[in-house]
C-alpha cells in the first residue's frame, strides 16, 4: 500500500525530457523528417524573419511533427520506455538522472538501473500507462493568450498536407473534428477557417488548400452534418453537446418500446467490451447512449484526428478520472472512445487525439501525457501577454460605489482614451447576477462616469439575457476589439471568460466572490493578451477574499502565487527623448531696492485705555436650547470662563512675554510700561 501511495504522488515531467532531446538531437532528427515536414518547419522557423509564429506556438509545433514522424505516432507510455532503457530512436541519447521524487538531473549517475531507479521508472511507466486509450493521446499546455487556436489550425493544415502526399501513411489525419466545451469558445474558433492560412503555410500548398479544405461549424443545436461518406480534408468544428452520446435516463413506458426507432440508441463498445471475451456476447447493461446524426456522419469519415480545445474540461478533479477511466457514458472522452471503436470496425482509426490546455496541472496534480508546456510566468517574461498589476481591497464588498469610483479612476488616469494598435482600452466589471449589475454596478458606473465628465454611452452590457441585452450591444460586443468601437467600460454576467479574445482588454474588476472560484482566475487571465510592441500592464481589481482565491487558483494551476504573478515581466520602461533647443538668452536690467528699518520714537507717554476694551468676546458663554428649534435659548445665558485657564504676570514676566513677541530688549519694555498711563503705572510703582 506505502508503495502504491508514493506512486501516485511523482508528477514527473516527461515532456522537458523529450524537449531537451529534440534541442541536443536536432540535426539527427530532423534528418528523419519528410521532405514537406522539414519545408513546413523551415517556413515558420522564428528565426525566418517572415515566420508568423511565436516561439512558444513553433516549439509546439516542432513537437507535434516530432511525435508524429521520429516517434512514429506512438503512445507515450511507449515512448517513455523507449527513452528510458535507450533504445529504438533514443540510442546514444545523453545521460540525463532521473530523482525518486520525477525531478530532472542533467548530470547524475542515477541511470545506472539500480534498485531505486528501476522503482521510480515503473511507477511513472505504469502511471502514464494507466491513462491509455486506444489511440495515441497528447496534451499540449500553453497558456491563456500565446495562439492555441492558430497553433491548432498549423498542425491540421500540416495533417492534410501530408496525408495529401502520403495517402497510405496510417499515420496521418485525413479529417479533422475539433471540439469545443462551450458556445464562447466555439466562436473563437471560427478563426481556424477565417485566418490567413499564407501566413503559416509555404505559398506553394495555400492554393491547393483552399480548393480541398471543407469546413462544417456546427453553432447551433439543429444543425446537420452534411459530410459525405469516406470523404477527406473535413474540419469539423463543434461544441461537445452537438456530438457527444446521452445517456438514457428515463425508462421507456411499453408504447414506446414498441414504437421507439431503435435505430436513435446505441451501445457502447468501449464500455462493454471487457466482457465480450469473458460471456462471448454483448451483455445488456446500462451503458445504452442516445446516438445523433452527427455523430452517426462522423463514424463513416476516415483517418480522423480529434483536437480538443480547453482540454481540461475534459478532466476531472480526480487524476484517476481524468482520461475517463471512470467516467459515466456521457464524457466526452467516452464520445472520442466510441468514434475509435467504430472507426476501428469500419478499418480505419482515430489517429490521434490532440488537447490544447492552458496548464499542465488538474487538481493540482501534473497530467502524466503532456509532451510541451510553456507556463504563465515564462509568457509574461518573455512579453508575450501583458504585466499585471492586481491590486485587493478590505471591506469593499458591501461598498459598490466606492469599489467602482477607485477602479475608474485609476483605470481613466492610467489609460483614459489612449488608443493602442488604433483601439481604445477596456475595462470588464464581472457581476454574479444580472439584478447586480441592473441595480448596483450599472448606476454607480453611471454615477461616477457623470463625474469624471465619461460620456455614459462607453458602457456596455452583456449578461445573456436578451430583455437587458439587445442584438445591437450583442453586435457591439463582437466587434470590441476594432478601431470602430467607441465602448470602454464592459459589464458581464457568465460572459468572458475562456475563448474571449480582446486585446484591447486592460482592466478587470470584481469585487463579490463568484459561485465559481477557477471563475476569478479565468476573468483575471482576459487582460493579459498583448498588444502594442511595448509591453502594457494589465490592471485586476479584487476584494482581499478574491485574491485568496486567486493565490490558491494560481498554486493549483500554474504553481506560482499572486506575488508571482505581479512580479513577473519586464521592469523596462519605454522613455521617450525629444531633442531640447538651445536655451534663449533674454537680457534684462538688475533693479536693486533697500529696505531699512527704524525705530520708532516714542515721544509721549503710551495710553492702554483698559477701560474701554470690550471683554465679552473673551468669556465663555453657555445656554440650553430647544430640539424643536436649535436657534430658541430655553435657559438664561451662563457664564462659563472660569473654565479657561488663568495665568498671572508679575514684573518680570509680563516684560519677559512682551520683548519675546516684539523682539525688543526687556529693559526697554520695562521703562515704557513704567511710563504708562493707567493701571500699569500703579502695578509696576508698586512692585518697584
Amino acid at each position: 500500500m506505502a508503495k502504491k501511495k508514493a506512486a501516485q504522488q511523482i508528477d514527473f515531467p516527461f515532456y522537458e525530457y523529450l524537449q531537451l532531446f529534440l534541442k541536443e538531437e536536432k540535426k539527427k532528427i530532423y534528418s528523419s523528417f519528410t521532405p514537406l515536414s522539414r519545408k513546413f518547419l523551415a517556413f515558420n522557423n522564428p528565426d525566418n524573419p517572415t515566420a508568423y509564429l511565436r516561439l512558444p506556438q513553433f516549439e509546439a509545433l516542432e513537437m507535434y511533427i516530432f511525435l508524429k514522424e521520429y516517434c512514429n505516432n506512438k503512445y507515450l507510455f511507449e515512448i517513455f520506455e523507449d527513452w528510458f532503457s535507450k533504445k529504438n530512436n533514443f540510442e546514444n541519447r545523453s545521460t540525463t538522472g532521473i530523482t525518486s521524487a520525477g525531478q530532472m538531473t542533467l548530470f547524475g549517475a542515477s541511470e545506472a538501473f539500480n534498485g531505486d531507479d528501476i522503482a521510480t521508472f515503473n511507477e511513472v511507466f505504469n502511471q502514464i500507462k494507466s491513462f491509455q486509450q486506444i489511440y495515441p493521446n497528447y496534451i499540449f499546455a500553453l497558456t491563456m493568450g500565446l495562439g492555441k487556436t492558430v497553433l491548432m489550425a498549423t498542425s491540421i493544415f500540416y495533417e492534410f498536407l501530408l496525408a495529401n502526399k502520403y495517402p497510405k501513411d496510417e499515420k496521418y489525419c485525413h479529417n479533422a473534428l475539433v471540439f469545443a466545451p462551450d458556445k464562447t469558445v466555439l466562436q473563437s474558433l471560427k478563426e481556424i477557417e477565417t485566418f490567413d492560412k499564407a501566413l503559416i503555410i509555404p505559398p506553394e500548398y495555400v492554393n491547393w488548400l483552399d480548393i480541398n479544405l471543407k469546413f462544417h461549424f456546427l453553432d447551433e443545436s439543429g444543425d446537420a452534418l452534411n459530410t459525405i461518406e469516406n470523404s477527406k480534408y473535413n474540419i469539423i468544428i463543434s461544441n461537445t453537446q452537438k456530438i457527444i452520446l446521452k445517456k438514457q435516463h428515463k425508462a421507456k413506458t411499453p408504447s414506446q418500446e414498441l414504437f421507439s426507432d431503435t435505430s436513435t440508441t446505441y451501445k457502447a463498445k468501449s464500455l462493454n467490451k471487457d466482457y465480450e471475451d469473458l460471456y462471448g456476447f454483448e451483455i445488456d447493461t446500462d451503458a445504452e447512449l442516445i446516438t445523433n446524426q452527427r455523430f452517426a456522419k462522423l463514424t463513416r469519415l476516415k483517418q480522423l484526428g480529434i483536437y480538443v480545445d480547453e482540454a481540461h474540461h475534459v478532466f476531472g478533479n480526480a487524476l484517476a478520472q481524468d482520461f475517463g477511466l471512470k467516467k459515466s457514458a456521457t464524457s466526452l472522452r467516452v464520445t472520442i472512445n466510441e468514434l475509435a471503436e467504430n472507426l476501428k470496425e469500419a478499418g480505419t482509426a482515430v489517429v490521434g487525439c490532440y488537447n490544447y490546455t492552458g496548464t499542465p496541472y488538474v487538481g493540482s496534480r501534473l497530467l502524466p501525457e503532456v509532451v510541451y508546456s510553456y507556463g504563465l510566468r515564462e509568457a509574461i517574461n518573455n512579453q508575450y501577454l501583458k504585466k499585471v498589476d492586481i491590486q485587493g481591497f478590505e471591506n469593499i464588498k458591501d461598498k459598490t460605489l466606492a469599489f467602482v469610483r477607485l477602479v475608474i479612476t485609476e483605470f481613466w488616469e492610467k489609460y483614459g482614451t489612449k488608443r493602442f494598435e488604433g483601439m481604445l482600452p477596456k475595462l470588464a466589471f464581472f457581476g454574479s447576477t444580472i439584478d447586480e449589475i441592473q441595480s448596483e454596478l450599472r448606476p454607480a458606473i453611471e454615477q461616477v462616469l457623470s463625474e469624471l465628465n465619461i460620456p455614459t454611452s462607453k458602457i456596455l452590457v452583456n449578461v445573456g439575457d436578451t430583455s437587458v441585452t439587445s442584438n445591437d450591444d450583442i453586435r457591439e460586443f463582437k466587434l470590441l476589439d476594432t478601431p470602430q468601437s467607441e465602448k470602454q467600460f464592459i459589464l458581464l454576467v457568465n460572459k468572458g471568460k475562456e475563448g474571449w479574445n480582446c486585446r484591447s482588454l486592460f482592466g478587470v474588476a470584481l469585487h463579490r466572490e463568484p459561485k465559481s472560484k477557477v471563475f476569478i482566475l479565468q476573468a483575471t487571465m482576459r487582460c493579459l493578451r498583448s498588444i502594442d510592441p511595448k509591453q502594457q500592464t494589465g490592471l485586476v481589481f479584487l476584494s482581499d477574499e478574491n485574491i485568496k482565491i486567486l493565490d490558491a487558483e494560481l498554486q493549483e494551476n500554474f504553481k506560482m502565487s499572486v506575488d508571482d504573478l505581479t512580479k513577473s515581466g519586464k521592469d523596462k520602461e519605454l522613455v521617450e527623448v525629444r531633442i531640447v533647443p538651445p536655451p534663449v538668452k533674454i537680457r534684462f536690467k538688475k533693479v536693486r531696492k533697500l529696505h531699512q528699518l527704524k525705530d520708532k520714537t516714542i515721544s509721549e507717554k503710551v495710553q492702554f485705555n483698559f477701560d474701554e476694551v470690550d471683554y465679552e468676546q473673551y468669556k465663555i458663554i453657555g445656554s440650553h436650547r430647544s430640539i424643536h428649534d436649535m436657534s430658541k435659548k430655553i435657559s438664561r445665558d451662563k457664564d462659563f470662563s472660569n473654565f479657561k485657564d488663568k495665568r498671572e504676570f508679575s514684573e518680570l514676566t509680563l516684560c519677559a512675554e512682551i520683548s519675546r513677541y516684539l523682539n525688543l530688549s526687556p529693559l526697554k519694555i520695562k521703562s515704557i510700561l513704567k511710563d504708562s498711563e493707567g493701571r500699569l503705572t500703579n502695578y509696576f510703582g508698586k512692585n518697584k
